[in-house]
C-alpha cells in the first residue's frame, strides 16, 4: 500500500509539473520562430516553421500533443540545434552526470567523517576549528569557490585545468581533471551543510536515554556513537544529501558557466537566452523528473535505515 500510494504520488506531482511547465513557458512573450528566422523572414518562412515545430495549433492541442510525445519518447526539436530534444539531453546529461557523481562523491567523503569528528570533538579546539571552517563553506558561494579555484590551482599552480571540458573517451585522467575543480566547487558549501546537519542531529541523539542506557552498559563511547547514534543521526542527513544529489545532478547552472562545462545547466542558460522552448520544456521537465524520482527514493531507504518508520 505504501509503495502505491507513494507511486501514485508521483505520477501526481509529474503531471501537475508537465502542466506548470509547458504553460508557463509558452505564456512567456516572445515569438521563437522569429528569434530563429529573424525580424525579416517573409510569411511563408514562418508559417513553414510554425508547421514543422507544431506551434501553430491551439494551446491545448499542443500541450496534448507535446505530453504524448513524452510518453513516445519524442520530446519535440529545438530550434536552436534542429536537434531532438533526447539526443540533446541525451549528450548533455553524460557531462552533468560525471559531474555529479565526482562532487557527491567529494561531498560524503569529506561530509560525513567531519560531522562525526565536529559533534565528537565538540567541547574543544579541533572541533571549534571545524565549526569555523564549516561557517567559512556557508558562506562562499559556489561560483565564488569555483574562481578562487580556478586561480590557484588553474592559474598559479597549473594542476588542473582552468575551464573547459575533455570527454572520457578522448582521455579519461584528462576528463577527471578537467571535472575536479568544478565538483569541488560544487562541494565546498555542501560539505559545510552536511557537516552542520550531522553535527546538530549527533548532538541531539546524545541526550537521550537509549545512549546513555548502552554507555551505562559498558560500551565505549566510539561504539555508542558508530553503532546506535549515528543510525539515528544519518537520517534528517539523508534528506539533506537526497537535495543536494538532485540539484546537482540537475544541473550546476552558475559552474558549468563559469568552468565552460557543457552540461545541462549550460544548455538550459543557453536555451532560455535564445528562446528555444522545446528544449527548455524538455529540461525543466527532465530536471522536476529527477528531483521527483529522487525524493520517492529517498522515502524508500528511510525505511532500510531506521525500521521503526512504518511502510503503510
Amino acid at each position: 500500500m505504501y509503495f502505491m500510494r507513494k507511486t501514485f504520488a508521483m505520477i501526481i506531482t509529474v503531471f501537475l509539473v508537465s502542466i506548470i511547465t509547458f504553460f508557463a513557458f509558452e505564456l512567456i512573450p516572445g515569438d521563437p520562430v522569429l528569434a530563429k528566422l529573424g525580424i525579416n523572414a517573409d510569411q511563408a518562412q514562418i508559417e513553414a516553421l510554425r508547421e514543422e515545430l507544431n506551434i501553430n495549433k491551439p494551446l491545448a492541442g499542443r500541450y496534448i500533443s507535446w505530453i504524448s510525445g513524452i510518453f513516445t519518447g519524442d520530446m519535440g526539436k529545438s530550434i536552436r540545434y534542429d536537434m531532438d530534444v533526447n539526443d540533446i539531453i541525451g549528450q548533455r546529461f553524460s557531462v552533468t552526470f560525471q559531474l555529479s557523481i565526482m562532487s557527491i562523491i567529494i561531498i560524503i567523503i569529506f561530509g560525513i567523517p567531519l560531522g562525526i569528528l565536529a559533534a565528537k570533538y565538540d567541547d574543544n579546539i579541533f572541533g571549534f576549528l571545524i565549526s569555523f571552517i564549516t561557517q567559512i563553506g556557508l558562506a562562499i558561494p559556489s561560483f565564488w569557490a569555483g574562481i578562487l579555484l580556478i586561480y590557484l590551482f588553474g592559474l598559479i599552480l597549473n594542476l588542473f585545468t582552468a575551464g573547459g571540458y575533455v570527454s572520457w573517451s578522448q582521455n579519461p585522467l584528462e576528463s577527471i581533471k578537467s571535472l575536479f575543480l568544478p565538483a569541488l566547487a560544487i562541494a565546498i558549501p555542501n560539505i559545510a551543510v552536511v557537516i552542520r546537519y550531522l553535527k546538530s542531529s549527533i548532538l541531539e541523539e546524545k541526550d537521550k536515554d537509549y545512549t546513555k542506557t548502552a554507555l551505562a552498559k559498558g560500551l565505549s563511547s566510539n561504539q555508542v556513537l558508530i553503532f546506535h547514534i549515528l543510525r539515528n543521526a544519518i537520517i534528517p542527513v539523508i534528506t539533506i544529501l537526497a537535495m543536494i544529489i538532485a540539484k546537482v545532478l540537475a544541473g550546476s547552472i552558475v559552474i558549468e558557466q563559469v568552468f565552460t562545462i557543457p552540461g545541462m545547466g549550460r544548455l538550459l542558460i543557453n536555451a532560455i537566452s535564445t528562446r528555444d522552448l522545446p528544449l527548455v520544456q524538455g529540461l525543466v521537465f527532465y530536471i522536476s523528473i529527477i528531483v521527483v524520482m529522487i525524493n520517492f527514493l529517498v522515502d524508500i531507504v528511510y525505511k532500510f535505515i531506521d525500521p521503526r518508520i512504518k511502510l503503510y
